[in-house]
């Protein structure tokens, strides 16, 4: 399915900031950005990731914050105070 098809089917924007523990020293902790389109709010795709993170990585996962916007939205219009002339 491509990137407009998803998008017009409710995939969103979805970014998922990773900390893990770094497998050699587990206090110490690391951070991953991961972004992809997905569906909010169960995020399938972001979950298949985290699954293969859990079974191939060592770096065990500390924490996963999620952040989503649709991409393909109505227009806004924003008047501007200003008004500038040039010469």
């Amino acid at each position: 399915m491509s990137d407009l098809a998803k998008q017009l089917a409710d995939y969103r924007l979805t970014t998922a900031e990773i900390l893990y523990r770094l497998p050699d020293h587990p206090a110490v902790l690391q951070s991953y950005i991961w972004q992809d389109l997905d569906l909010a709010p169960r995020f399938p795709v972001l979950r298949k990731f985290l699954d293969f993170w859990e079974r191939e990585i060592e770096g065990k996962l500390y924490q996963v914050r999620v952040a989503s916007t649709e991409i393909i939205r109505p227009a806004t219009f924003q008047a501007n105070a200003t008004l500038l002339t040039l010469h």
